[in-house]
Formats: structure tokens, C-alpha cells, sequence
């Protein structure tokens, strides 16, 4: 079963616009690899040259910040949604 990932305004160039999609995989890595697969260019903007997530970039999978999960391993249950939430900064 696939799960939604939701894009955040910014990258919807790379999506011809759609501001969710539905992909599957078990893990993050797996979601990310088959959004790549389908939208070429979603995981450079995800992912550094180390292969971690971008200091800007926040990733949820239902409320919970993967971060203080299993980050990039972190389980996504069939039927899921994964934000994708840029960070913001200012003053």
C-alpha cells in the first residue's frame, strides 16, 4: 500500500505541481528513493552530499519529526502521510 507524501510549495516545480503524491515504501529511504525515481530532483533537495537530510529540511511521518526517530530509516506504515516542511528563518 503507498503512502502520501505531501510537497511543500517550493518544490512542486519538480512534481509538474502536484502538491501531494502517493508513493510507496516500508522506510523514509525507500519513500525518497521511489519520490526521486518518479520526480527526478526531489532528493538533492532532500538529501546533502553525505546522504543525511538537509539542515533545512524538516520530514515528518504522521506528526512525529524523523529526526528524533530513526531518521532516514524511520518506518512509514502503509497508508501513511510524510510532510515535507521546509525550515524558516528570519528575524
Amino acid at each position: 500500500m503507498a503512502v502520501t507524501v505531501r510537497i511543500p510549495t517550493t518544490m512542486r516545480p519538480l512534481t509538474g505541481g502536484a502538491p501531494s503524491l502517493q508513493v510507496e515504501g516500508a522506510t523514509l529511504t525507500e519513500v525518497i528513493d521511489n519520490l526521486d525515481a518518479a520526480n527526478p530532483g526531489l532528493r538533492d533537495r532532500l538529501l546533502d552530499e553525505d546522504g543525511a537530510l538537509r539542515k533545512f529540511v524538516n520530514v515528518f511521518v504522521a506528526d512525529d519529526d524523523v529526526r528524533y526517530l530513526d531518521g532516514l530509516n524511520t518506518p512509514v506504515p502503509a497508508g501513511s502521510t510524510v510532510s515535507i516542511i521546509p525550515a524558516v528563518a528570519g528575524g
